[in-house]
């Protein structure tokens, strides 16, 4: 019984196909879907040739991201115009002959096909790519032969009333779907202006961290807005929602608020940038790793990272080595014994410390970032004396200079017989004629 329903099933199938091409009418719009795609392939093919940089053969390896982003619209422009051609096909033929039912079904695949290679060259993610695809693709379907609206209203029946608010399913998955859909083209946004953004050789370094965190701040913000939109809340409430949270602000998140807005003044008056070398009031030290709008972090050179909060250099005292100047002046302290000829020591410890590749020396330097070595003070068992250099970069972790100098000059102190004095007493014996028995019987 079943089998022979399938087969009547076929039968009409077949009588309907081989009436529609029995008429005339089918092969003309077969005609026109032909000649709508080989138009709109032409057209692509000029606007690529007369705008390079939508050509898809071109720069395959292309490493800027805008490049790369024109370059993918580049292969939307065919499909895009055939959609475009085949609507105003559609609208002819209702208002003609009212046959166009072939180029309406062109035209609904036209579309899904663009979607589906919108998803394919644009979603990188496989779970999100998965749920445009299985869902996605279903709905849009459902929408351009017009059955959305009667599965809306199925979904729509089946709801729970909690007091004042109704949650129903038709809610729920609209608010998974496009929180979904606007957390994915946040990310995506967020991700290429900031790839643009650090992209920009003609801004500093400093603007560039500014301009990202705003403007990641910015789609935060909106995407949020979008988002309780789409649930339904309005944004009026929000002003007495504002109300509230100020109060909150100034009752328990006051230490939260501050470091918000002094991650916010730090990226304006750019006291700080990824790189610098900082130390705090407390001695600690390290290299600035991220900058957050609550905390910046903080990289030691034994590994560890120091997470400070933003108020901190905001209310507080640091000093910034490396803010408008990498390079750094250090200095070396050493001894020698009084008898060394200290002037022929200056210039053997000031050839030996420019000796090394991170010192600044020679003639194209200037006199005053020379190596100099100088006397000290006298100290008790030597001579006291000390080299000042400058250098590119902290003299720690991996620019140990200071560790390397100090033993260049031990070598050339020892192959030019200078002594390193070491401490000394000298012990003086009044009235040594007198018996020793005698002095401790007096």
């Amino acid at each position: 019984m079943l089998l022979d329903h399938l087969y009547q099933i076929v039968d009409q199938f077949i009588d309907k196909a081989n009436a529609a091409f029995a008429q005339p009418g089918t092969y003309i719009q077969i005609g026109i879907i032909l000649a709508i795609y080989a138009t709109a392939f032409a057209i692509a093919n000029r606007i690529r040739k007369y705008a390079p940089f939508l050509d898809t053969q071109s720069d395959k390896v292309a490493v800027h991201p805008l490049r790369r982003f024109t370059r993918k619209l580049g292969g939307l422009i065919f499909p895009v115009l055939a959609i475009f051609m085949l609507r105003i096909s559609i609208e002819i033929n209702d208002n003609t002959v009212n046959q166009g039912w072939l180029v309406q079904t062109a035209f609904t695949i036209a579309i899904l096909l663009l979607f589906h290679s919108i998803i394919r060259n644009f979603v990188r993610n496989k779970v999100a790519a998965g749920i445009f695809r299985w869902v996605g693709l279903p709905l849009l379907f459902l929408h351009l032969y017009g059955f959305l609206g009667s599965l809306i209203g199925i979904l729509e029946s089946i709801s729970v009333n909690l007091g004042n608010i109704q949650i129903s399913i038709y809610g729920i998955a609209r608010v998974t779907i496009f929180g979904t859909l606007l957390f994915w083209l946040g990310r995506i946004s967020s991700k290429t202006g900031r790839e643009f953004i650090s992209h920009q050789e003609s801004l500093d370094k400093r603007t560039r961290e500014v301009a990202s965190k705003l403007f990641e701040i910015s789609i935060f913000i909106i995407i949020s807005l979008l988002i309780l939109q789409i649930m339904g809340i309005n944004l009026t409430t929000l002003a007495v929602f504002g109300g509230a949270l100020g109060v909150g602000i100034g009752l328990g998140l006051q230490a939260i608020a501050s470091n918000f807005i002094s991650g916010i003044i730090i990226l304006l008056d750019r006291s700080l940038s990824i790189g610098d070398y900082v130390e705090l009031e407390d001695g600690r030290t390290g290299v600035v790793r991220e900058l957050n709008m609550r905390a910046t972090t903080l990289e030691t050179f034994d590994g560890k990272d120091i997470v400070v909060p933003n108020e901190k250099f905001i209310a507080g005292t640091f000093t910034n080595w490396t803010h408008k100047d990498k390079s750094q002046r250090y200095r070396v302290d050493f001894s020698v014994a009084y008898h060394s000829d200290v002037r022929e020591l200056v210039d053997i410890v000031k050839k030996v410390v420019a000796s090394h590749p991170q010192v600044f020396s020679g003639d194209n330097v200037p006199l005053e970032e020379r190596p100099d070595c100088e006397i000290d003070s006298f100290g008790d068992s030597g001579i006291n004396m000390f080299v000042e250099f400058w250098m590119e970069g902290i003299d720690d972790g991996k620019n140990r200079v200071g560790g390397d100098l100090l033993l260049m000059i031990l070598e050339a102190l020892q192959e030019h017989g200078f002594e390193i004095p070491f401490p000394q007493r000298e012990v003086r014996i009044l009235n040594s004629n007198v018996p020793c028995n005698n002095k401790l019987n007096k």
